[in-house]
């Protein structure tokens, strides 16, 4: 078992250079060790030319242990870059079963989604509100698409998982200055989770050069 989390604090992001990969869940039926591999690869080139100016922080979203996908990416991606992490997770009034149910390897301190709401709700409210009514929208739109193509309405699930992405990112980018957001796949379903990036983007809170797109 792993030890307890030494701090809970956001404001202990700002000592690191958060790195935040994003992907497919469980399903994914892609053997992980070569991903990782790749994944690593990647991001040894890409600080070879650009550091980061603080220790690398690997930041995990809640995703339970499995064989396959991010949670198995990310652990090997940890060992292979031999980096910490730190959990982010969604509130027991959003989603009680989310932060028992996280993987917990490797991980220093655990930090929830309303910290790091709060975090930019006293630092930028505007952005934070720009943020939940993008998403919305984005959503919104996905269900739309979905609903023409005679397909079920995304599960409720999405939008706090959603938001859970999009505001780590953007705290983690006002907390500690910069930020490497790496892809575990280079085709993203505009169903998934993951496809809701484009929100940072277009509201330019996210540049296109801090996201390490997967090269296969």
């Amino acid at each position: 078992m792993n030890p307890p989390p030494r701090h809970s604090r956001a404001a202990e992001l700002a000592h690191y250079h958060p790195l935040l990969i994003e992907g497919m869940g469980g399903y994914d039926p892609r053997d992980p060790v070569p991903i990782a591999t790749a994944i690593a690869a990647q991001l040894r080139a890409r600080w070879s030319v650009d550091p980061p100016t603080k220790p690398v922080l690997l930041i995990t979203q809640g995703d339970p242990i499995e064989a396959r996908g991010i949670s198995a990416i990310t652990r090997l991606v940890a060992d292979e870059l031999e980096l910490s992490r730190a959990l982010f997770f969604l509130d027991v009034d959003i989603a009680d079963y989310h932060r028992p149910n996280a993987d917990r390897y490797q991980v220093i301190f655990e930090i929830p989604y309303s910290e790091l709401a709060t975090t930019l709700r006293g630092d930028a409210p505007d952005t934070l509100s720009a943020i939940e009514a993008a998403v919305e929208t984005e959503l919104a739109a996905k269900q739309s698409r979905r609903r023409a193509q005679d397909k079920p309405d995304l599960q409720d699930y999405y939008l706090p998982f959603a938001l859970l992405q999009e505001v780590s990112k953007v705290a983690c980018k006002r907390l500690c200055g910069e930020i490497t957001v790496a892809h575990t796949s280079r085709d993203i379903s505009d169903f998934s989770v993951t496809s809701f990036y484009t929100v940072g983007l277009a509201l330019g809170l996210i540049d296109a050069r801090e996201i390490q797109s997967f090269l296969d």
